[in-house]
């Protein structure tokens, strides 16, 4: 009939839209255990551990952070005390080994699941920091102890650094916060910028001042072994967890 009015959906009615989008979220295997960022915030604090293991414990040698150890390695070519070249060149050696590593990995399977390829990084490094701890509890003052523990933890950082860096997740590098500092202060208000970066980057600093904190109270009062071994657990839970979203 002319005056009728037309027909409008019922509330069960409507377009098919498809799946909402927590829907989908929950079924994108990517989107499955914690973030990214959280991931590599938490990997920043291990790198303080491991830096904090190496240098105040390995002779003044770093494995996580190779700005550092390049210009480490420049004293001990200049014959200052207390700096080692042949420790300072195996780290820097390790390092890269283990960056084309994680290279090689990154461009066989990174384009597929960045959630796997996170993950089996993540098992590989919590092996080799799980290997450096159980060194450095069997032979805590060996001279091969010293050299283990450096190759194990650079071979690590290095296949992290170049899965990191393939990931390219802004301001999280977890080694290094050169770059991460400038961009807080030149992106800043104070510095003419919009600042909405510095809570990321502010955390970064923060994540690597609070596992160098620990690790060096733990080396000074403990041992080599136990930030190493708890590096290493924290580690597994990450590569238990981690998803393959930012």
């Amino acid at each position: 009939m002319s005056g009728d009015t037309p027909d409008t959906p019922g509330p069960d009615a409507g377009p098919d839209t498809g799946p909402s989008a927590p829907d989908a979220g929950a079924r994108d295997p990517e989107a499955r255990g914690l973030p990214l960022v959280v991931v590599l915030l938490a990997l920043t604090t291990v790198s303080g551990f491991i830096d904090a293991v190496s240098y105040l414990g390995l002779h003044h040698v770093f494995t996580a952070n190779m700005t550092g150890n390049v210009v480490v390695l420049g004293f001990a070519a200049a014959g200052a005390p207390g700096f080692s070249v042949s420790h300072t060149a195996a780290s820097l050696a390790c390092f890269l080994l283990g960056a084309a590593v994680g290279g090689r990995v990154a461009r066989r399977i990174g384009g597929r699941s960045r959630r796997t390829w996170t993950r089996l990084v993540l098992t590989a490094e919590a092996l080799l920091v799980g290997a450096s701890a159980a060194v450095a509890f069997a032979a805590p003052d060996a001279t091969w102890m010293t050299y283990t523990v450096i190759a194990l933890t650079a071979l690590a950082m290095g296949a992290r650094n170049a899965t990191v860096r393939k990931l390219g997740v802004a301001d999280l590098t977890t080694t290094v916060l050169t770059m991460t500092l400038t961009g807080l202060a030149s992106d800043s208000r104070l510095g003419g910028g919009s600042g909405h970066r510095s809570p990321r980057r502010t955390a970064s600093v923060v994540a690597m001042f609070a596992g160098a904190l620990v690790g060096a109270w733990l080396v000074v009062h403990h041992d080599l072994g136990v930030p190493l071994l708890i590096a290493a657990l924290l580690t597994v839970v990450l590569a238990l967890t981690s998803s393959g979203r930012e």
